[in-house]
């Protein structure tokens, strides 16, 4: 071989070694992104938190005080202290990695979570154990949240999906009154004595009528995803015979089986029931619990606003002894659209889209007077006419009866003339117009 040649053969070898160098420089530098300091998969720049569930809370003390609120108190105590709670919440999106949000929004003192944990449902409180994960905050497996505040669990990886449901358990070694609660379907949770946050099956435990603490459930992802939260009253809460399927339940079944990738849009109920826009009561004000209740939800997209009903039938008890209202806060037809109108310029300026829905009729109820018609008519033309929102939902038009546009459809009435039906939620669902929730 002459001299050229060996040349040329030694630059190849060498052109070969520094390939195979870079390449396996690569494929460490991919090894190094792939994986956290701590060994766990790491995920993609651009996986983001969004939310899978929420509720909306309200104040335990306020409850307990309202007509009937003897029922809310537990036969066992009304104290969590020594005790595990566990919750059942169902998803409305995929994902391969959950967190969980605990509030103290309402509590008076600091609330300790002493352990804590998520599992996949398997019926009623009962989860698989092989799908059992610790949750831990901020590495520590236990956490103590100061009044008015709430905390996220570290992300764990539990592969969910939509329309499955998460057990979350958390034990609490210290005093924990009944506080922050959210009004739920029978048979979501449950309380008993000590740590049981690993058991798979709880022993005796007792059923509360209302969820506590757990506020919200993300799933972290890297899709696109459209985030609705349905913002209102006990007509969006689902009331009465409703609570089989309220029309933000039946909008999320609507998207899933109509809208391709319909999977990819969570449909988040933040109603309560008695929720008034312009003054507190039964949950803080429409008002005043936007932020945290709709725009501070994770990946939130569009709210849809229905509210209005319990103000302008408030003004019916302005002078019944113990419920008289200061004439500051008598609701009026201009009060209730620039309330409305603050919820809008709120929302707009953290991007979220607003529609708008119109009041329902209530004819044949307490709340209904001439007076309190024209009250209700006059926001609804204002709701018509509005140009600068993104759009309006004509519940009002969807659920009147025909021959009496001032009272509820029969075929869509719960009985109480106030509160729809399952039909009648139907049909509030299927006026929505879900071009306005693609874009």
């Amino acid at each position: 071989m002459n001299l050229v040649s060996r040349w040329a053969d030694r630059l190849r070898d060498v052109a070969v070694a520094h390939w195979v160098a870079a390449f396996l420089l690569a494929l460490l530098a991919v090894g190094v992104q792939a994986v956290t300091p701590d060994g766990r998969p790491r995920q993609p720049a651009e996986a983001h938190w969004v939310a899978s569930w929420a509720v909306a809370p309200l104040d335990f003390a306020e409850l307990a005080m309202s007509p009937g609120g003897a029922k809310y108190s537990s036969p066992a105590g009304n104290d969590l202290r020594g005790r595990t709670l566990r919750q059942k919440v169902e998803l409305s999106l995929d994902g391969e990695r959950v967190r969980i949000r605990f509030s103290n929004r309402f509590g008076k003192a600091p609330l300790r979570i002493a352990a804590a944990s998520a599992a996949r449902g398997t019926g009623a409180e009962a989860f698989s154990p092989a799908t059992l994960r610790e949750l831990r905050f901020g590495g520590r497996t236990s956490v103590t949240i100061a009044p008015g505040a709430e905390v996220w669990s570290d992300g764990v990886d539990l592969a969910v999906q939509a329309g499955q449901t998460v057990i979350v358990s958390a034990f609490f070694d210290r005093g924990a009154p009944f506080a922050t609660v959210a009004l739920q379907e029978p048979g979501t949770t449950w309380m008993a004595p000590g740590n049981v946050v690993k058991a798979a099956k709880l022993q005796d435990p007792v059923p509360l009528s209302f969820n506590q603490i757990v506020t919200g459930l993300d799933v972290l992802t890297t899709k696109s995803i459209r985030t609705v939260v349905a913002f209102g009253d006990s007509i969006t809460a689902g009331g009465a015979e409703a609570t089989l399927g309220s029309y933000p339940d039946m909008l999320a079944t609507r998207l899933r089986d109509t809208q391709p990738g319909g999977q990819d849009v969570a449909v988040l109920n933040l109603g309560i029931g008695g929720n008034r826009l312009l003054a507190d009561g039964i949950g803080p004000s429409g008002l005043s619990r936007f932020e945290l209740d709709v725009l501070k939800q994770s990946g939130v997209t569009h709210a849809i606003i229905l509210l209005g009903t319990n103000d302008i039938g408030r003004a019916m008890f302005a002078k019944v002894p113990g419920a008289e209202l200061k004439p500051r806060d008598m609701p009026t037809a201009e009060r209730i659209t620039e309330g409305l109108q603050q919820l809008v310029k709120q929302a707009r300026a953290k991007g979220v889209k607003v529609l708008i829905g119109t009041v329902p009729p209530f004819r044949n109820t307490p709340y209904w007077s001439e007076s309190s018609e024209a009250m209700r008519e006059a926001v609804n033309r204002w709701i018509r006419g509005k140009q600068d929102i993104d759009g309006v939902i004509d519940f009002d038009a969807a659920l009147r009866d025909p021959a009496d546009p001032q009272a509820l459809n029969p075929l869509f009435d719960s009985g109480d003339h106030l509160h729809p039906n399952k039909a009648g939620h139907a049909a509030m669902a299927s006026v929505i117009d879900l071009h306005e929730l693609q874009e």
